[in-house]
């Protein structure tokens, strides 16, 4: 869940080489293009990861006063449709900075770490019209689709695609993304019942696969959505140009997780947390203490994969080294925002938009809080 234990333990791949050069005051402009201190912190940035890097740019809050954003996907003019937890309301969300809503997403219910979590618009969009979403009702998870009519603006009627999926105040998963062939893939937690994770007839603590129509893809390695399991709370999703598809995962108090998934993939959990699994379970590629993490969303640019972080109130940059390998980690903006949800990288490839979460129990509000911020790709 997004904790606020003490973490225990080590973790195998420890980030304590990381040298913070400079104390910087971080300064970030607000939409109408006037400066202000961020959260009145300072925030610490590190250097280059080396070749394929990206610098970052100067932030900048595109849209304010947000209900706890959560998902966001773009649509091809490169506005964004942004899932808000809290209210259940999505709304359209320009470079610009404007902001108007879309509509109501009916039968969410928010309580804990549950309401409107992912979503993620049809890779087939202007012809396929179709935003995705996943969301907490009274009785477990669902994923649905609702039809975005641009002219409008207006999101039409929903569709569920796949209901059932375990839900609880915590634990609840709920990041969703098409992969590279066309398939949505959806995070699930194992909702505060541990022997979830390990039932591969459950839909909880899982990383799920399936078509637009909610089915379970053919080749999937257990004939069902399964695509991986052992799972404890998935909130990442990203591939890499080798359609390698990595995960950020909570752990409970030792150690939190980056893992490269495979079809099949047994993921430990709760036999294992972090390494140590041998043959039986897949080790994480790298993990932290949870005083670090607590990692949520994640994206790819510039040959790095990017994890936002709640605990951590910070951004990770994670480089990819090749044939699913990392390099060390290196933190950015520590504290400079609070609670960081979402990360994803605009379709001209030229910024990434953050989400905070700072509305959440464990958050501490600043003026303007939750918010979406354009960070520049230099």
């Amino acid at each position: 869940m997004d904790r606020t234990s003490t973490p225990i333990g080590s973790r195998r791949a420890r980030t304590n080489t990381i040298a913070l050069l400079s104390t910087v005051l971080l300064v970030t402009s607000c939409a109408n293009g006037e400066a202000r201190n961020m959260r009145d912190q300072e925030g610490e940035t590190t250097g280059s990861n080396g070749a394929g890097a990206l610098d970052l740019g100067e932030p900048r809050d595109l849209a304010t006063n947000l209900d706890v954003p959560w998902g966001i996907d773009f649509l091809p003019d490169g506005s964004g449709l942004v899932a808000q937890r809290h209210s259940a309301v999505v709304a359209h969300l320009t470079p610009d900075g404007d902001v108007t809503e879309a509509g109501t997403i009916d039968g969410v219910a928010h309580g804990g770490e549950g309401g409107l979590l992912g979503l993620a618009i049809d890779p087939g969009f202007p012809d396929e019209s179709y935003a995705y979403l996943y969301y907490t009702t009274s009785s477990d998870n669902r994923v649905a689709r609702v039809a975005y009519d641009e002219e409008s603006g207006n999101l039409g009627e929903t569709e569920v695609i796949l209901d059932g999926i375990p839900a609880a105040n915590t634990h609840n998963g709920g990041r969703i993304a098409f992969g590279p062939d066309g398939y949505l893939y959806v995070a699930t937690g194992d909702a505060q019942e541990t022997d979830n994770a390990q039932d591969t007839d459950s839909l909880g603590g899982k990383i799920l696969r399936m078509t637009t129509a909610g089915d379970p893809v053919l080749d999937n390695p257990f004939g069902d959505h399964v695509l991986s399991y052992g799972h404890r709370n998935v909130q990442g999703l990203a591939w890499d140009e080798e359609e390698n598809l990595y995960a950020a995962e909570f752990g409970q108090d030792t150690l939190d997780e980056v893992n490269l998934i495979e079809p099949g993939g047994n993921y430990g959990w709760p036999i294992v947390e972090g390494p140590g699994g041998g043959g039986e379970f897949t080790d994480p590629l790298l993990t932290w203490e949870p005083a670090e993490a607590s990692p949520s969303g994640a994206a790819i640019a510039g040959d790095s994969l990017w994890v936002a972080s709640l605990r951590g109130a910070r951004l990770w940059e994670i480089p990819l080294t090749g044939g699913g390998e990392v390099g060390e980690p290196e933190a950015d903006f520590i504290d400079g925002f609070g609670r960081l949800r979402t990360v994803l990288v605009h379709p001209d490839g030229d910024a990434l938009w953050l989400t905070t979460s700072n509305l959440d129990a464990w958050g501490s509000p600043a003026d303007g809080d939750d918010r979406v911020v354009n960070v520049p790709l230099e």
